[in-house]
């Protein structure tokens, strides 16, 4: 038995293992909430850990990313949000949240976790598309009640940093009236599944590369509500007056934004999710020692993509896990200079 075993139950994904976290009534009346950590193999033996979020319609499958971590000496572990994956009970809405600052109880349960199982492992937060969002917000929260001593890094992998659409979306009439609605109609939905799309793009069973659960990940997303869409844009306004993480984060996104459409083939090289743009625009609402990486034709989830800019990806993390996160015997990864702002591409 490894440590922590008697905790940890096998997981779906053959290597990995998960624990519950139980965390109570849901505010929304939805039951009782469960979160989910998964582990890559026994998690011990190591200094370095990684801590990663998914992001809407998504959960934890993605091995080959745990793989690329563990090979750089990281002990791997992702959380699936309450409702969200293995995490999501029966009469739960998918995803379903009216506030993001919701999640913080399982984060700092999850990062406790974490630092125990692999006994004080310095930790770097990961998070994709709006986990990139609730990672943000979190960590600034956390750092101004210095809170969380043992993170060291953040990685956003094309976070959801502003709403993708005509800028009436993101007027003060509409943000006042989508609160408004967001009070009386939290769970109706403002935006229906699309057939096709960016996921025909990803699962082998449309002709792409990657192997997971369909009603976990549906092809064409789950619903997005009034009451969702409502905690993700008071999100975005917090990100926007200015945040400060407190530790060296890499952006990695798209060099460019396309159109989703059914047809796979028009999808495979560009982010047809969000709008790079705004990416590139709030990247810098961050805080300090920000690097941000435009990957060339790769797609929402930059390690999603074609093999060619996934290659890229990767050799982007690795020089920026080599710049401020390196080996212990190598250095502590806290001595570049402050306010650093770069972008490679």
């Amino acid at each position: 038995m490894t440590r922590s075993a008697a905790a940890w139950e096998p997981d779906v994904l053959p290597g990995y293992w998960q624990q519950t976290i139980p965390l109570g009534p849901d505010p929304d009346r939805e039951g009782d909430l469960v979160a989910t950590l998964v582990r890559r193999g026994d998690g011990g033996g190591s200094t370095r850990a990684v801590l990663a979020l998914h992001g809407y319609t998504d959960y934890f499958f993605h091995t080959e990313l745990a793989d690329r971590f563990a090979a750089r000496g990281f002990a791997f572990y992702a959380l699936d949000l309450h409702k969200c994956g293995r995490s999501r009970r029966s009469g739960q809405t998918p995803h379903f949240t009216t506030d993001l600052g919701g999640y913080d109880e399982e984060l700092v349960r999850a990062l406790d976790l974490v630092e125990s199982d692999t006994g004080g492992a310095q930790v770097c937060v990961y998070g994709h598309s709006a986990g990139g969002l609730i990672a943000t917000l979190w960590l600034d929260r956390m750092r101004r009640r210095s809170a969380a001593p043992g993170v060291v890094g953040l990685i956003l992998n094309s976070p959801f940093f502003d709403l993708h659409g005509p800028p009436v979306l993101r007027a003060a009439p509409t943000s006042a009236a989508l609160l408004a609605l967001a009070r009386v109609r939290k769970r109706q939905v403002v935006r229906k599944p699309t057939p096709g799309g960016y996921g025909t793009s990803l699962h082998r069973d449309y002709g792409g590369e990657f192997d997971y659960d369909l009603e976990w990940k549906p092809v064409g997303g789950f619903p997005v509500t009034f009451g969702w869409l409502n905690a993700v844009r008071r999100g975005h306004a917090r990100l926007h007056r200015g945040l400060d993480v407190g530790v060296p984060n890499l952006i990695l996104r798209s060099d460019r934004s396309v159109p989703e459409a059914p047809d796979p083939e028009s999808i495979q090289r560009g982010d047809a999710v969000l709008d790079v743009a705004q990416i590139a625009r709030w990247a810098g609402c961050v805080g300090n020692h920000t690097t941000v990486a435009p990957i060339v034709d790769a797609k929402h989830d930059v390690f999603l993509s074609l093999p060619e800019p996934r290659a890229a990806a990767y050799r982007e993390l690795d020089l920026w896990l080599d710049r401020f996160l390196p080996v212990p015997e190598t250095g502590s990864g806290h001595d570049s200079p402050t306010n650093t702002r770069t972008e490679r591409g």
